[in-house]
């Protein structure tokens, strides 16, 4: 089996990734802060801050793909620690297109639908990005920079995920459903609208831009749907108390890092390659029994 390389195993999506791409490839993934044990992935600890770690792992697996899913992704710790984050998110992410380049091996990234400023959805590739935070300017550089050193690099805008937690990261939902458990309030904005798939389809996406894609791609889902929404739909597939389920706005929470409003991906590029997501409902009833 042909070797492919896998950056962030033990985040959420890195994780989930390793779940469809070890049916076809031979898996190697990275981890740095939070060892984790995948059955059939041979996982080792880089630091993708270090030039000279990330090029002594392409000399020692020789991989004949990557994919690049390992960042610091939580918008407000990016804006608190913008130093931090800018060495894994952007610097990290040229050292991995240059070592690409000179491999000549497909390259995917995964950047997200965050790059836009939310004023003019359903986004295209060839729509202007705009970025609001630290989080998503270092997205953007990252996309550019990739680019300019490996223009065969597919970078992969991500939509909001949701789906199985890996032993060490959780999405979304694992955070509502355990509010709504504990009989909890849950206040979900009714003014942020996303178009979500489950971490499974985004991982199928990937695989797919991984063989088809150089440049920019799309991986939303068919549906525009509020949080709030989708927790609704939520608490009716999972059977989960929908009257702790509150509706509020953004400007009712402080965060730390600015969150556009509607940051839609049109996907249809991605859907005439032969990306199918699921609709919403059909992905919460497959997760019904394991969350």
């Amino acid at each position: 089996m042909s070797k492919l390389l896998i950056t962030g195993v033990s985040g959420f999506l890195g994780w989930n990734i390793c779940q469809i791409a070890q049916n076809k490839w031979q898996v190697y993934g990275t981890y740095f802060t939070h060892p984790v044990q995948i059955p059939g992935v041979i996982s080792l600890k880089v630091n993708l801050g270090n030039f000279g770690e990330i090029k002594s792992l392409f000399e020692n697996i020789r991989p004949e793909a990557v994919i690049h899913a390992a960042a610091i992704s939580s918008p407000n710790l990016c804006q608190t620690y913008p130093t931090e984050s800018y060495q894994i998110n952007v610097i990290a992410a040229n050292y991995i297109a240059e070592l690409c380049a000179d491999y000549q091996i497909p390259c995917v990234f995964t950047s997200t639908g965050l790059v836009f400023d939310g004023l003019n959805p359903p986004y295209r590739e060839t729509d202007l990005v705009s970025p609001v935070s630290i989080y998503a300017e270092q997205k953007v550089l990252a996309e550019q920079g990739m680019l300019a050193r490996y223009p065969k690099t597919a970078i992969c805008r991500m939509p909001l995920m949701f789906g199985l937690a890996s032993p060490t990261s959780n999405s979304f939902i694992q955070g509502f459903i355990q509010t709504l458990r504990a009989g909890k309030e849950l206040n979900l904005f009714t003014d942020e609208i996303r178009t979500p798939v489950s971490a499974n389809t985004a991982a199928k996406g990937l695989l797919l831009a991984l063989e088809k894609v150089e440049g920019y791609l799309h991986l939303g889902g068919k549906k525009r749907i509020s949080r709030y929404e989708f927790g609704c739909l939520m608490t009716e597939v999972l059977e989960l108390p929908k009257d702790k389920l509150k509706p509020c706005l953004q400007k009712d929470v402080t965060m730390a890092a600015p969150r556009p409003a509607d940051v839609s991906l049109d996907s249809s590029l991605a859907f005439g390659l032969g990306y199918e997501p699921l609709s919403l409902r059909e992905e919460l009833e497959m997760l019904r029994e394991k969350v």
